[in-house]
Order: C-alpha cells, then sequence, then structure tokens
C-alpha cells in the first residue's frame, strides 16, 4: 500500500487548512465552521461498534408509536423502509414512480463492492477503505468511508438470503471482477444487471412489510416541501407536502422523523445517464428550509457510456465500467486514421492510451482519470466516430483481445445484456466491432451535509444514499454506490435514527399548525405562480440550455473565467423562466409539464451554487478539475493546506433579490491515513 501506513487513529495526521485564495469573492457569504458533533473518536476499526453500543435503543411497543416518513424507494430507501419497518416503526414510503421498482438504482449495472476477500488477493476492509479514501481523492470523512467498509461484508449475505442471483464461478462460489480504482477483485455482479436485482430484493423486503401493515407505500406522490417545526425546542423536520401526481391534490403528511432517499442531481447537465425523472427537488426544498447542501461541485464523469450523436437527445445511456475488465481502450494514433474501420486499423497504429500513461492500473483507472484522459484524446483531434457538430466525441473499447483469448461464449455470459442493449442502440456489433464510448454526467458525490448519523443539520432530517454527500469525496470508485446505498439502508440508518427516536415520541401537530399551513401556502402558491406566467417557453427549453451551460463551463473542466461566465448566463436564464415560462394544463389534474417546471426551476437554483462552489474551491480533486491547478502532466492538483474541508452551503436567498449562499466549512482531520496526491502509475 505505497504511501500509506497503519495509524493509531488517535493522532491527527494534518492541520486544519487555511484559505487563501478567493476566487469566488462577492457572490458568497462565509459563516460559522460547522462541526460533526456526532463523529466518534478512538481506534478506527472500534469506533462503529463502539457507536451502535452507544445509541439509545427504542423499546418495541414505543416504536410502533413513532411515524417515520421515507422519500424515495430506490436501494437506500427502499432498504431502510424494509428494515425499519420490520423493526416495528410505522413507515410511509413515498416515490413518484408508479412503482417502487422503477427506482434509478434499478439502471446500476456493473456490480457492489465487498470486503470479502473471496479471491485471495491481498483484500480487507482496511484496503477497500483506503481504496475509496484515495479514490475519492482525500476529500471524503475517514470515520464514514471505514464504517461502509466494515458493513460492506454483510450486504453481500444479506443479499445473497434474499435470493439476489450473484454471478457464481465453476464450483458455485460467489463470482468477483475488478472494478476503476482498485487491484482487487472485490466487485460482485449479476451479469451487467446488478442494480435490477438488487432492487428487486429490497422491493420484495418492503412489500413483506407492506403487507404486515407497518409500511404503507405512497406512488406517484412528488415531495415538494419539508415541513419544519418549531416545539420550543429548537426546529425539528415534522413531515412532507406532497403533490399526487395523478389527481393533482396537495396532501399533508406528518411524522416523527424524516428520511430522505432521493439520489442524486446529475439531470442538471439535462444529458446525463440518469433516469429522465431523476431530479433535485426533495433535497433543495429541505436546503431552502436551511439544510446545508455539501459539495455541490464534485459532479462524477462516466468514462463509459455511449456517445452523443445529436441535438435530439434527452438522456445517454451507460456502459458498465465492468466492460474495462476485458475491453482494451485506444484511440488511433495519427488522426488520419479516425475516419477509417477500427478493424483496419493495424495494431503498431494503435495508442492504448491508459496502459500506456498508468501501467500499474492500465484501463481500470478511477472515473475521472479516465474521463479526462479521453478527453484529451478526442481534444487532440483523435476522436473516433461520427462528427457531432465539427467534434468528434468517441474513443474504442475493445473487446477482441478477451473474444480471443477467452472465447465469445465467455464474454456473453458475463455481458450479453450489455452488449445487446449496445447493438440495439448503435446498430453495431460489439462482438464484431470496438465499442464507442465517451465520457457522460453519471453520479454526484455532493449532496445534503449530514453527521455521523445520516442527519442533517436539522434535527429530524436524515439523508441517505446519493441524496447526502458522506462518503465518497471527490469521486466515486464504481460499484460502491449500490454498496452505499444498501449499507445505509440495511445497517447504519437503523442503527443511528433510534438515537434520535430514543427521545419521542414527539408532541403531536395536526394539519392546523401554523407551520404546516404555511409549508403547504408555499407549495399551492408556487404552482399558481408557474400556472400564471403564461410565457412562451418551455420548461424543457430551459432545462436544455441549464444543461448546455452546466457542461461547457462546469464539466470536465472548470476555471475561474469559464465559471464566473456560467454564473452570469445562469442568473439571465433564471431571470428569464420566471418571466417567459409556459406551463400547459392544470393544476388538479395529472400534468408533467407542471412537475418539469418545479423541477428545473430547483435545478436553475442549484446549478448557480454549483458553479459558485466550484469557483471557490481554486483545486483540482477528483471529479472537480479546475485548469488553474494541475501538475506538467496534466493530472489533477490538490492544495490540502487551503482546501481540505468540505464545503457546507446555507441558503441565503434568492440572488436575484440579492441573497448570497453562506459557506461552512468542516475541517476533514484524518487519524489513520496520510494525505498524499494520488498515483495510479
Amino acid at each position: 500500500m505505497a504511501g500509506s501506513t497503519l495509524h493509531d487513529g488517535l493522532t491527527p495526521l494534518n492541520e486544519p487548512s487555511v484559505q487563501k485564495s478567493d476566487d469566488a469573492h462577492g457572490y458568497y457569504t462565509l459563516g460559522e465552521k460547522v462541526v460533526d458533533e456526532a463523529a466518534p473518536t478512538g481506534p478506527i476499526a472500534d469506533r462503529w461498534t463502539t457507536r451502535k453500543f452507544e445509541n439509545r435503543l427504542v423499546n418495541p411497543a414505543n416504536r410502533r408509536k413513532l411515524d417515520v416518513i421515507i422519500v424515495g424507494t430506490g436501494l437506500a430507501g427502499g432498504a431502510a423502509a424494509a428494515t425499519l419497518g420490520e423493526a416495528g416503526y410505522n413507515v410511509k414510503s413515498f416515490c413518484y414512480q408508479d412503482s417502487p421498482r422503477r427506482a434509478h438504482s434499478i439502471a446500476a449495472q456493473g456490480g457492489i463492492n465487498a470486503a470479502k476477500n473471496y479471491k485471495e488477493d491481498g483484500d480487507s476492509t482496511f484496503r477497500l477503505f483506503y481504496d475509496t479514501v484515495k479514490g475519492g481523492d482525500y476529500r471524503s470523512r475517514e470515520s464514514n468511508v471505514y464504517r461502509l467498509a466494515e458493513v460492506s461484508a454483510n450486504i453481500i449475505d444479506q443479499c445473497v438470503a434474499q435470493g439476489v442471483p450473484f454471478a457464481r464461478d465453476y464450483g458455485g462460489l460467489l463470482d468477483n471482477r475488478s472494478f476503476g480504482g482498485v487491484q482487487v477483485s472485490r466487485t460482485f455482479y449479476a451479469r451487467g444487471q446488478t442494480g435490477q436485482q438488487l432492487l428487486i430484493g429490497a422491493y420484495q423486503a418492503m412489500e413483506r412489510q407492506v403487507a404486515a401493515g407497518t409500511v404503507e407505500s405512497f406512488t406517484r406522490h412528488e415531495m415538494l416541501e419539508l415541513i419544519v417545526v418549531d416545539d420550543g425546542a429548537g426546529p425539528r423536520a415534522r413531515g412532507i407536502i406532497a403533490r399526487d401526481m395523478v389527481t393533482g391534490e396537495i396532501e399533508t403528511h406528518l411524522a416523527d422523523v424524516v428520511v430522505l432517499a432521493t439520489g442524486g442531481y446529475g439531470n442538471v447537465f439535462f444529458l446525463s445517464t440518469n433516469a429522465m425523472g431523476s431530479n433535485v427537488t426533495a433535497a433543495w426544498r429541505a436546503h431552502r428550509k436551511g439544510a446545508y447542501m455539501a459539495n455541490p461541485c464534485y459532479t462524477q464523469i462516466h468514462p463509459t457510456c455511449i456517445p452523443v450523436s445529436g441535438d435530439h437527445q434527452s438522456k445517454l445511456t451507460l456502459m458498465s465500467e465492468s466492460l474495462r475488465n476485458d475491453g482494451r481502450i485506444w484511440v488511433p494514433k495519427k488522426k488520419e486514421d479516425c475516419d477509417k474501420d477500427p478493424r483496419d486499423i493495424p495494431e503498431e497504429d494503435r495508442d492504448y492510451y491508459l496502459e500506456r500513461i498508468y501501467p500499474s492500473f492500465g484501463n481500470l483507472v478511477p472515473r475521472d482519470i479516465a474521463s479526462r484522459q479521453a478527453k484529451n484524446m478526442c481534444d487532440e483531434g483523435r476522436g473516433v466516430g461520427p462528427l457531432v457538430g465539427d467534434f468528434r466525441r468517441g474513443v474504442y473499447l475493445d473487446l477482441g483481445d478477451a473474444i480471443k483469448r477467452l472465447g465469445k461464449d465467455a464474454i456473453e455470459e458475463k455481458y450479453d445484456n450489455l452488449l445487446d442493449m449496445y447493438e440495439r442502440i448503435t446498430g453495431e456489433n460489439p462482438y464484431e466491432m470496438p465499442m464507442r464510448i465517451y465520457p457522460a454526467v453519471h453520479y454526484v458525490m455532493g449532496g445534503l451535509w449530514v453527521d455521523y448519523h445520516l442527519q442533517s443539520n436539522i434535527p429530524g432530517l436524515f439523508v441517505s444514499g446519493e441524496a447526502n454527500f458522506s462518503d465518497h469525496g471527490a469521486n466515486r470508485l464504481g460499484a460502491s454506490a449500490l454498496m452505499q446505498g444498501l449499507a445505509d439502508g440495511y445497517f447504519v440508518l437503523p442503527n443511528t435514527i433510534r438515537e434520535y427516536l430514543a427521545d419521542g415520541p414527539f408532541e403531536k401537530i395536526d394539519e392546523s399548525h401554523p407551520a404546516v399551513l404555511e409549508a403547504k401556502q408555499n407549495v399551492e402558491e408556487r404552482i399558481t405562480r408557474f400556472l400564471s406566467i403564461n410565457g412562451t417557453r418551455s420548461a424543457d427549453s430551459y432545462h436544455k440550455e441549464l444543461g448546455n451551460i452546466m457542461w461547457e463551463y462546469c464539466g470536465m473542466e472548470r476555471t475561474e473565467e469559464g465559471l464566473r461566465k456560467a454564473i452570469d448566463l445562469i442568473r439571465e436564464l433564471k431571470a428569464d423562466f420566471w418571466s417567459n415560462l409556459k406551463v400547459l394544463g392544470s393544476a388538479d389534474t395529472l400534468n408533467q409539464s407542471l412537475e418539469k417546471a418545479g423541477r428545473v426551476a430547483d435545478f436553475i437554483e442549484l446549478g448557480e451554487l454549483m458553479c459558485i462552489d466550484a469557483l471557490n474551491r481554486r483545486e483540482s480533486c477528483g471529479g472537480h478539475f479546475r485548469g488553474e491547478s494541475q501538475t506538467e502532466d496534466g493530472e489533477a492538483l490538490r492544495h490540502d493546506d487551503e482546501f481540505a474541508y468540505v464545503a457546507a452551503w446555507e441558503w441565503g436567498g434568492d440572488s436575484l433579490e440579492g441573497g448570497q449562499p453562506v459557506l461552512h466549512k468542516e475541517d476533514l482531520i484524518y487519524t489513520a491515513i496520510e494525505m498524499k496526491q494520488r498515483s495510479y502509475k
């Protein structure tokens, strides 16, 4: 483990950073530092075990008196609903899809990490912890990441018991494969449909509790507001306002605690690998009510996606990173060969650039590095595929060598559904022709700020899965999203939420409470405003324009000049949105135009904050690459002396009305791993 030694977890290995640069001066206000008061101390291997014991219990009789709202039914939300329902709490589960099974977790393909060391190749809990912190470019909390690594092994056992059909080797044992950023095989998989199989397992567990009467499921309901009530002891999250997407009815739902498990906000870029309906509204409504939004600029660009083919597209399609186990990535060495059939380009004229630049990891470098190098190849004029505008957006992922070595049947057994999907979309046979791939927005490491217990700075509001920021730093390693979602839902949240619920049941409130009435009125007034603007442009047109701004100036590479321009453009777009939006239909019925308007309004505000966050962070780390901060050979250059902190942003009002976000910094102090500049060479 080059560059790392085992430490006792008791002694700080770095000092708090002191920011000297201030590129975002004038765009934000500096607030007080934020501290994770729930953070454990002691030897890192003992922290989670000790904390589970220290957290208070809620006896079974009291659980029946406590109400829990969970928004989102993906892996994090579905697993939490199943577990908390089985524990005896009264759970209300919400999703905007017509079935919990349609949550975006279903689209995950390649696998789920766990430190089982079945291959006897040197894996361990500490190595998974180390790889994850290093992969995140030392911008995550070490206690949270160690807990994730520690819990990972339990997830596999849980899922096997549920009947998840993981791939098995010839002897019948669970099989593993590798993913980017690691040199061991720790990824469990079910062909190219791992997310779907895991979600079915969580869905079945949740539906069992629906049948038992502990979970009540509300499908086709969209959360539009968080209810925060001050009961004399301070503000607490006590419920949500939701819209029945079929009837248009605005509903009030109250509880003792609210859990958001609503996924990521990658669709702020318009084109992404996310489901079309994926949005930020639930999290953003909570943010506007006071919940901090942490590290919003940390966006993951996935290197293995089907390239853009034209202006007609509304989403992009992921090709699993697992293909990089057997596929070799290359471009022609000579620009004049880019028009040729790749099968006619001899081996000596191919540049296997990842193998050349990063010999230790080769095609399995982390996603941020693979994405930037693909962009570099295309920027040099060596991209492949059809011209989109005046630019070829593609590199080859070639399975030819693996087919010769292992045979077509072996490759088909591993990846058949992925390769069939590729052929249906592109019309090209990947068994005969190298696949074309290009980076696309995929996952976000930023999200609502939470403490070690997954509780936001609003008491009673917990956030799990991709909706929080806590585990992946500035870059997520492949196959860790499913790991975090199930870890949070099955094992972490049920053990931390009880410390909060031990103080309950809380004072009952009803729909006549002033805070509840105010929240409902805010939703109704917002809907009325959308419908009354009566301009000329659709919400989709604004979303597409926002996405172009975000991709161009806050995408794979960001600069001070570009980010300042982006903020100005977004503010102009926001002003036009609120004066020229056209929403068809009415509020009291099914109305997708109205749904889209609300989501785009929130995306516009989020995009502005993302650019301010990126402008303020004058360093390159993980998925955040500032052109002003790179090494001589073009690698990301971190500045731990200035930016080793979590950026937790508080809503400070609409910028069109003179408001500015407030930055609260949480120092990142390491006790078990020394911070090093990443190297995968």
